[in-house]
């Protein structure tokens, strides 16, 4: 739902335009909305006194809400206060009334006590006629002060509120809020009934003098960071019939008012109390909010408020089965009991509600099949309902077709459930209905044509389910007032006319997964107020139209990923966020909008410098998010990130980078550094240790040298992964690495790397202590999406290298192999009892194998082969009973193999090269295989002797390398195609598990 309007001077001259988009609201409302905003237009506007306003509008309803003194809707309180303070404030412009001089005065005591950091007030407070002053409405015949309207005017948007209004709002640039002292002056307004001081910063108690005020009859004290109790003669307020004292830090309300029609006590830090609340005497109360309290249970007074029309008890803390007593308020329209943890089936008593208008039971754990539920509402309320939300709990079942039967139905939400079958075709038949998500479920079937009915439809969310066959043009052919088409995630085809021209202008468009190639669609050239667009994975191929990105709307998100996209982009026109990854672009890094917050490029064919895009760009804020990894750079990394504060994720991994690390990236205070196989070189900078919120560093598979942690240091008290794998480090192990207590992953393999392996790694407790598994998820998040992607780590376990991705926070590793360590192995390893995976294999460590290290039960793969360790395999091995990866040939190992299942599992493989015997092998079998030759780090001497088994092994491999692999190296296209058809199958298998799964 939007609104907007038309002004025009006394010559119908065109002099302005406003529009903007509202949500889900009654089109009457929206007009009530588009007729203040054009009130606030002109009151700011050069035409405030000195030319009349005419205000026309298509609503009767809307227009008699506003002229009629009694009709209006208790729910537009606040609204209509807001627009009879600017009607007053620009008719008594006109007026020959002034206004009282005490009363002017006090004001200006008011004023002058108060701190006021934009000077609103000074612009509102000029002039001798206080009666003028913006926020002041006096009484048209006497002059008295009847309302002051302070709020601060840019209050925190809604999540999913309109784009221009999050623009607007900048917490950090938010100065017009007012603080300081409030002035006891105000009690010379003896006329004052409407007093709205919310979204301010006083930060003070509230004032007890405010109880004097007998004439208010509205109070909004709401998010004005009052704080300490409630004084008692606010009891004395007996007009008063709006009292919203929302996020204000209060003790107990022990006041009655006779006359109170609202009640709002949001987020005011309410606890369950033994002692009722004492409301339960105001029977004039219609709205009652408590939302955002600590309430465990719902309060029984309320139940003995039977005018209630509206009760609000969303995001508490309420536990158990809803309470079977809302029979008792037979008048209730509006419940809302959402974001709580109730999870028992809902009671009948909600199904007696006839008059019942909006039911929000939203983010619970109800357990119950929606067919019952819907069959119960139909019983009650069919000719009334107007919104139910039930999404994001754990509802079963079929939707049934007397879903249709709900004429007035205007909202449903049903999303994050377990809901199956196909959706029935009775929704056709809902014309009322402007919001429908059923997103996150289970429903399967094909896309029904009757939603080409649905003329009201505003949002269509069927994203993430298990529909299948052909959408059509007919499916959207009515569909003139859709703005948010979402439905990724099913398995759809939609191939319209090339000609086809939508009916529709949306806001978002998500089809990620549906098949709408191999060309690009055209139709989208005609959205002209697209703002986030989805259409990954959606077998698009061919160059990308130049026309998207150079559409006159302003993207905020643009998802063309995992799809055969080429040519070369020049500029990229989005505000937030960019995700092209996987596709076949090739050519120089595109220019960036100044604002853009996630740019992700992964898996392309870009080539070039860095210098342009790093150096060159101008920014307007901070970029969060830069993935270059799997593209063709080359040249060396820049040295100007300064002006990048706030970057927090960067991969620039599998390029062709050269160069050392420049200081100024250790100033940026990363979260991940992914440099991985590329050509750098030089020693660490000293400036990264200055990323103390890192958590991920990989430096593996480049040039890097010098002494081990050298440029990082200790206080890097977060780095949960560490790769320094494949390089030039050398030195010894130091022993401020055990400082580093969160690293649950540690690879410092194929370096030169020699000493002694500290004994102080029993200090890292996120490998010692249970309750460290980590998700690693990096999550975004804009106005009108939220992904994720989880970080990736290519680790050498079990035998191989593998990447780990969405089961990396499962991952605790250490891996010291291919250096020159020398000594034992220390038995402290032993108390890292939540390591899953250790080797230190190709090394010249000495002595026994500890019997400590047979206390890792959960390691799943050990590996310490082709060193000098002697003695026996410790019987504590046989706890061991998760191996699935274990060497230890190529020793000085005797005796036997202790008895275990896992032990007993491996082959001869697994203890060649040692004087061992016993199961697993064979009793024939000479265990006592040429040890290895510790100098050359595990190399063979033995002698004349041929095992012609092993010739031919090598021969084959040989081979097959020489055809197959070695043009893997040495041919680039080939070995992009390649990775990028092990990405594409990976993907492919993924998305079938989630299906079937």
């Amino acid at each position: 739902m939007g609104c907007g309007g038309i002004l025009r001077d006394n010559d119908g001259h065109l002099r302005g335009i406003f529009f903007g988009l509202l949500g889900h609201l009654d089109s009457h409302i929206a007009e009530v909305i588009a007729i203040r905003t054009a009130f606030k237009l002109y009151v700011e506007s050069q035409w405030f006194g000195k030319f009349g306003l005419v205000i026309e509008s298509e609503s009767m309803v809307a227009v008699a809400w506003i002229r009629s003194k009694v009709s209006k809707p208790w729910k537009l309180l606040k609204l209509f206060n807001d627009i009879d303070a600017i009607y007053f404030s620009f008719c008594d412009a006109t007026s020959d009334v002034l206004c009282i001089e005490s009363e002017r005065k006090a004001l200006l005591k008011f004023k002058n006590d108060l701190v006021d950091p934009s000077n609103r007030l000074s612009s509102r407070f000029e002039g001798g006629d206080c009666c003028k002053w913006l926020g002041v409405v006096c009484h048209n015949t006497t002059g008295h002060i009847n309302q002051l309207h302070l709020a601060a005017p840019l209050s925190v948007p809604q999540f999913d509120a309109p784009v221009a209004e999050w623009e607007t709002y900048h917490p950090s640039k938010n100065n017009s809020t007012l603080r300081g002292k409030i002035n006891s002056s105000l009690l010379e307004l003896k006329h004052l009934s409407s007093l709205d001081l919310s979204n301010n910063n006083f930060r003070s108690n509230i004032l007890k003098f405010l109880g004097m005020l007998g004439s208010l009859t509205y109070l909004n004290l709401s998010h004005a960071q009052f704080q300490g109790a409630i004084p008692h003669n606010l009891a004395n307020l007996s007009k008063l019939q709006y009292l919203d004292l929302g996020a204000t830090d209060w003790l107990k309300v022990t006041f009655e008012h006779p006359s109170l029609l609202e009640l709002h006590l949001s987020a005011c830090s309410l606890e369950d109390d033994p002692s009722p609340i004492s409301v339960n005497s105001t029977k004039s109360l219609v709205v009652l909010n408590l939302s955002e309290n600590n309430f465990s249970s719902v309060p029984m007074s309320i139940f003995g408020l039977h005018g209630l029309v509206s009760i609000d008890l969303s995001g508490n803390s309420l536990e158990g089965p809803i309470l079977d007593y809302f029979r008792n308020i037979s008048f209730l329209e509006v419940l809302d009991l959402s974001r709580n943890s109730l999870n028992s089936p809902t009671p009948n008593s909600l199904f007696s509600l006839n008059h019942l208008q909006f039911l929000n039971l939203s983010s619970n754990e109800i357990d119950q099949d929606i067919s019952e539920i819907l069959l119960s509402l139909s019983r009650c309320c069919l000719d009334c309902l107007e919104s139910l939300d039930m999404a994001h709990n754990d509802l079963f079942g079929h939707l049934v077709d007397q879903l249709g039967h709900f004429k007035n139905l205007a909202h449903l939400s049903l999303a994050g459930n377990n809901i199956s079958g196909p959706i029935p075709l009775s929704i056709g038949e809902l014309s009322s209905l402007k919001f429908f998500d059923v997103s996150e479920n289970q429903l399967n079937g094909t896309f029904p044509l009757c939603f080409g009915q649905l003329e009201s439809l505003e949002t269509l969310n069927l994203g993430f389910n298990l529909l299948e066959g052909v959408a059509s043009e007919t499916h959207f052919s009515n569909l003139t007032r859709l703005t948010t088409l979402e439905a990724s995630q099913n398995r759809l085809r939609f191939e319209p006319n090339s000609s086809w021209i939508p009916p529709f202008q949306c806001r978002i468009i998500k089809l990620s997964q549906w098949h709408l190639g191999p060309k690009f669609p055209r139709w989208l050239k005609f959205q002209k107020n697209l703002s986030v667009l989805d259409i990954s994975e959606a077998g698009n191929s061919g160059i990308l139209p130049t026309w998207l990105l150079n559409l006159s709307t302003q993207f905020e998100y643009v998802n063309l990923s995992w799809n055969q996209l080429t040519g070369g982009i020049s500029y990229l026109n989005v505000r937030e966020i960019v995700d092209l990854r996987s596709n076949r672009f090739t050519g120089p890094l595109p220019r960036v909008f100044p604002t853009l917050q996630y740019l992700i490029l992964s898996n392309n064919l870009f080539s070039g410098p860095l210098f342009e895009l790093i150096c060159n760009s101008l920014r307007e804020g901070p970029m969060e998010c830069l993935a270059i990894e799997r593209n063709i750079l080359s040249g060396e990394i820049p040295d100007c990130w300064n002006h990048w504060r706030g970057l927090g994720y960067l991969n620039l991994e599998n390029n062709n980078l050269t160069g050392k690390i420049p200081p100024s990236l250790g100033h940026l205070n990363l979260l991940v550094l992914n440099l991985r196989n590329n050509g750098m070189f030089g020693e660490l900078p000293s400036t990264l240790q200055l990323s103390t919120s890192l958590i991920m560093l990989d430096l593996s598979d480049n040039h890097f040298s010098g002494s081990v942690l050298a440029g990082i240091g200790d206080k890097l008290s977060k780095l949960e992964i560490l790769s320094l794998r494949s390089n030039n480090f050398d030195g010894h192990i130091p022993q401020k690495i055990c400082q580093l207590q969160s690293l649950r992953i540690l690879d410092l393999g194929h370096n030169n790397i020699s000493g002694a392996i500290p004994k102080c790694f029993s200090n890292l407790s996120a490998m010692a202590n249970k309750g460290n598994q980590n998700t690693y998820m990096f999550q975004w998040s804009s106005i009108s999406t939220n992904n994720f992607f989880c970080l990736r780590a290519l680790l050498v376990l079990k035998g191989r290298q593998d990447v780990y991705s969405t089961i990396l926070g499962l991952v605790t590793s250490i891996c010291f192999s291919i250096n020159r360590l020398i000594g034992e192995i220390p038995k402290e390893l032993g108390s890292l009892v939540e390591l899953r995976s250790l080797n230190v294999s190709r090394n010249l460590l000495i002595g026994n194998i500890p019997d400590e290290i047979g206390n890792m039960k959960l390691m799943e793969s050990l590996d310490l082969s082709m060193n000098q360790l002697t003695g026996e395999i410790p019987s504590s091995f046989s706890n061991l009973n998760f191996l699935n990866h274990f060497n230890v040939s190529y020793n000085n190992l005797t005796g036997q193999i202790p008895t275990s299942t896992q032990l007993q599992s491996f082959g001869n493989l697994s203890y060649m090269g040692n004087h061992l015997y016993g199961p697993p092998l064979t009793k024939n079998r000479s265990t006592n295989r040429t040890p290895t030759d510790v100098a050359n780090n595990g190399s063979r001497s033995e002698g004349s002797n041929v095992n012609w088994l092993y010739v031919s092994i090598v021969l084959g491999f040989v081979m097959g390398f020489s055809g197959v692999v070695a043009p893997l190296f040495y041919i680039r296209s080939w070995r992009h195609a390649y990775y990028r058809k092990l990405d594409h199958i990976g993907r492919k298998l993924y998305m079938s598990l989630g299906y079937y799964g």
